[in-house]
């Protein structure tokens, strides 16, 4: 049986509010673990998925511009 590592992180954030999901965001990035990228990735998706192509355009200049 494979673990679903999307399912279990959101599994694990169900329920939380906008304070908790900052305090998960903020933990995983100063935390510099390698480990945490996944659950950054699956938030990430979350939040791609529920924006309009206006915010996702916003977010990629703003991505190109922090990776040069």
């Amino acid at each position: 049986m494979g673990l679903n590592l999307r399912h279990a992180i959101l599994d694990n954030v169900s329920g939380s509010d906008a304070t908790q999901i900052e305090a998960t965001i903020t933990d995983a990035i100063s935390s510099g673990e390698e480990k945490m990228l996944p659950g950054l990735g699956v938030l990430f998706e979350v939040y791609w998925n529920e924006v309009d192509d206006s915010a996702k355009q916003q977010i990629v200049e703003q991505i190109s511009t922090g990776v040069k």
